[in-house]
């Protein structure tokens, strides 16, 4: 304190004052000013500089008046004695004056300010009374409002909270009951998959829902750690793994639903809409009954043989009873073996049955199906394999399952096309094998599981064309049978599903009928398919032509339809354009190549190295069946490698006649004769023994496979075919004459002593040909009832037999005592006879 009172009494003076005035006296209360600062202690320190005075706020001497500087001692360093002590005597006095003065002014000032302060302070104190009077009126009004509605809300509050307390408590009540319901009905699933009756308990698991399932597999971990916690390791391994098998089954399902929905109807190529199964499915016409040998006839005939007996068919089965017991057999069937040609619904049927499996729609008593196709087999040829590792390849799904997925479960495995096999299965010298996780090629693994060496409980399903049924030895299959195509009224009912137009519809029916070849066609679906096509596109041209009678015709159509659509979706050309471009020819031309090729071989399914041999460029390939998506189709097996064919042996079979044709009329080579060398070219060929060629080798072949073949080729002799693809191949001339020649020549070989078969398969040919004099002719006498049967010649026999064959004629009974002759008549009438109900 005493450091700032000296700052403060060393400060400058403010102004200047009179030394000879005399200061003002003392105070009553206080000493003299001089004796203050007589007693004051003085600082020991330096100056502590300017600043601030905290004498103010540490002590009271400045309260009254200001300090008197002056009266502060003054050090001098002079000689003079009595002078110094005269003037320090009258600058004492005239301090005092002026002090005098400034504390007289000062007090005056003091007063005015106290009482102006006064009167403000007595306002500001009445003013802020009364604000305060306000405020604390309108506090209390506010408060008081306040503490009414906390109040309120406070009781609403408890009330609420009241209130959801005992709706916590009910729910949790609620909770505490559906937990104990769940968990008791889950020990009791667990009790069940643990007792004897396992795995029949698997089908009541299918039933859950996805939420519930997974909520049975959360508890199915906490069931397994306590049973651990129990020391029960073994009861815990076999409840695991018991339960693994009803997730695997869900999982299968899961995948063989997507895989298995949706079909293409003609087409395979991906990114082409796709139809569901289930929408157009249509039951086919399966029979059970047959035998494994070979049927060394062509597929058209063993269909039109099929088609030649509706009123006395053997017993049907639908796809999914194939595994049903009949009830003459004592024993389960454990092999199935599912015959019928190309085209007409095996695949599909197989896809039907494991669709509703996986749809929990039947056989579920059933616990896996495995279906395989040998397209795909064959890509393993060179690989080795356990049976587990083979299904764990195909159904990756099923890795976690081991080999106790084997174990106490039913199982079928479906092996799909049978005919494609690469190399023909061999049971005469198969190594035996009993171990399902041991390794070995895939032909043996498929071997011993027929021969039920590998998995005697499980069950199979093999389908395969009728040529290649015999691969199987008869004691390793239990049950035969044959999938027919559609009935009559199934193939009313598949074209009824295709079109939406009740007049269109019946228009296409009756036109089937009125041709013998389509309508024996139409047994088979992908020929219904192609019909559909081909008459919608007809109906919706405006010339209305006329619609295709015959199969050369028919297909042609196809052809054009294809090209058309290529033009329009692919070049960006109007359709009105001829469908027939430079590129389009070219690709027709090395399809047609291909067709003929294979058709030799007798392969439907072509590698890379068969497309190469063709002078085909794979990527040209890949182009061909982009754009003829519904003639030649790609597909891809695992490891992505190509595989490629047409949709139906027909196609394949009219695209090499088509390539024959073509060949002999722009070259003059004659592809059947087998010889393309320099020599052949020089020795010319007419057209009619082109023809007549085509003919000898048809009824030479032993299982009729250039039936079909002939047929389209003879079809494309004609001239109306041929302005049909006018732009594509070039006009024959003359082409009556020849014509005319070669119907000769086939009533000739008519007469000769045929097979029954082969004699039917040139009456086709003759209708190819729009030739119908025998036919007529016998038509008449019968119309006009002078048949004699003792002076018909053995084609006219032919004929006859191949007019009670038709569609149209009833043959419920067939008296054969009205048609007397040799038994060469009665071995021409044999295929009648068989067709019948009854024969007299």
């Amino acid at each position: 304190m005493d450091q700032c009172e000296d700052r403060e009494e060393r400060a400058p003076p403010p102004k200047t004052i009179d030394r000879t005035s005399p200061g003002p006296g003392p105070g009553p209360d206080r000493p003299p000013k001089t004796q203050r600062i007589h007693h004051r202690p003085q600082p020991s320190g330096p100056d502590p500089g300017p600043g601030s005075s905290c004498v103010s706020l540490k002590s009271d001497w400045s309260k009254d008046d200001p300090p008197w500087f002056c009266t502060e001692p003054v050090e001098q360093q002079s000689s003079e004695g009595p002078t110094g002590l005269q003037d320090q005597t009258q600058l004492d006095s005239t301090g005092l004056q002026d002090q005098t003065q400034l504390d007289s002014t000062g007090l005056q000032d003091q007063t005015q300010l106290d009482s102006t302060g006064l009167q403000d302070q007595t306002q500001l104190d009445s003013t802020g009374l009364q604000d305060q009077t306000q405020l604390d009126s309108t506090g209390l009004q506010d408060q008081t409002q306040l503490d009414s509605t906390g109040l309120q809300d406070q009781t609403q509050l408890d009330s609420t909270g009241l209130q959801d307390q005992t709706q916590l408590d009910s729910i949790f009540q609620l909770l505490e009951e559906n937990i104990c319901t769940f968990v008791k009905n889950e020990l009791k699933k667990f009790q069940q998959v643990l007792s004897p009756d396992y795995p029949e308990c698997l089908e009541s698991l299918s039933d859950e829902d996805e939420e519930q399932r997974r909520s049975s597999e959360a508890f199915l971990q906490i069931t397994l750690n306590f049973l651990r916690r129990l020391k029960q390791e073994e009861l815990a391994e076999r409840l695991h793994r018991r339960s693994q098998s009803g997730v695997q089954q869900r999982k299968l399902k899961r995948n063989l639903q997507q895989k298995l929905e949706c079909v293409f109807e003609g087409i395979a190529k991906a990114g082409n809409p796709k139809t569901l199964l289930n929408q157009i499915y249509t039951e086919l016409y399966i029979t059970e009954g047959g035998a494994t040998e070979v049927n060394q006839d062509h597929e058209v005939r063993q269909i039109e043989r099929a088609s030649r007996n509706p009123h006395r068919p053997p017993t049907t089965i639908t796809c999914e009873d194939i595994f049903k017991t009949p009830p003459e057999r004592d024993q389960p069937m454990r092999t199935v073996l599912t015959k019928g040609v190309a085209g007409i619904g095996k695949t599909v049927s197989t896809q039907k049955f494991s669709l509703d499996w996986a749809e929990d729609k039947a056989n579920q008593d059933i616990h896996f199906i495995f279906p395989f196709t040998f397209r795909e087999l064959n890509v393993l040829k060179q690989k080795k394999f356990s049976l587990v590792e083979l299904v764990q390849h195909f159904f990756t799904e099923t890795t976690e399952a081991g080999i106790w997925i084997f174990e106490d479960h039913q199982v079928v495995f479906i092996l799909d096309g049978l005919d494609e096999c690469r190399p023909p299965l061999d049971f005469n010298n198969t190594q035996i094998l009993t171990d399902v996780t041991e390794s070995s090629s895939v032909d043996v693994l498929l071997m011993n599981l027929i021969r039920g060496n590998l998995l005697p409980s499980a069950r199979l399903w093999i389908t395969t064309r009728p040529a290649a049924a015999n691969q199987i030895p008869a004691q390793w299959v239990d049950m035969v049978t044959e999938v027919r195509g559609f009935t009559d009224p199934q193939k009313e009912e598949y074209f009824r599903k295709r079109f939406t137009d009740e007049e269109q519809t019946n228009t296409i029916i009756s036109h089937i009928k009125t041709s013998r070849s389509v309508h024996v066609m139409c047994h088979i679906p992908v020929f219904c398919w192609i019909t559909a096509r081909v008459l919608e596109d007809v109906l919706k041209s405006t010339d209305r032509r006329q619609l295709p009678k015959t199969l050369t015709e028919m297909y042609i159509h196809f052809l054009v339809v294809q090209a058309k659509l290529k033009n329009v979706k692919y070049d960006g050309r109007p359709g009105t354009d001829s469908p027939w471009s430079p590129k389009t020819r070219k690709m027709i031309e090395s399809l047609g190549k291909l067709a003929f090729e294979q058709l030799k071989k007798g392969n439907l399914i072509f590698y890379e190295s068969d497309l190469t041999e063709c002078g085909i460029d794979i990527s040209s390939a890949s182009v061909c069946s982009g754009v003829f998506t519904e003639v030649f189709k790609e597909e891809r097996g695992l490891y992505q490698d190509k595989r490629f064919c047409f949709i139906h042996l027909s196609v394949q079979e009219f695209l090499a006649a088509l390539h024959v044709h073509q060949t002999f009329i722009n070259t003059g080579v004659n592809l059947l004769s087998g010889q393309t060398s320099v020599w052949s070219k020089l020795l010319w060929v007419t057209s009619v023994q082109f023809y007549q060629t085509a003919v000898d080798q048809a009824l030479q072949s032993p299982n009729g496979h250039l039936d079909l073949f002939l047929h389209f080729l003879l079809g494309l002799s004609l001239q109306t075919n041929q302005i049909l693809l006018h732009g594509l191949v070039k006009p024959t001339g003359r082409s009556s004459e020849t014509n005319q020649k070669t119907v000769e020549y086939i009533k000739k070989k008519i007469s000769e002593k045929l097979s029954v078969e082969g004699s039917i398969n040139l009456f086709h040919c003759l209708n190819e040909l729009e030739d119908g004099s025998l036919v007529d002719q016998i038509q008449q006498y019968l119309r006009s009832g002078r048949l004699s049967t003792e002076q018909l010649s053995p084609a006219q026999w032919s004929a006859l037999a191949f007019i009670l064959l038709s569609p149209e004629e009833d043959l419920d009974v067939f008296d054969l005592k009205e048609y007397s002759g040799s038994e060469e008549v009665l071995l021409r009438l044999l295929p009648v006879v068989k067709a019948s109900n009854k024969a007299l």
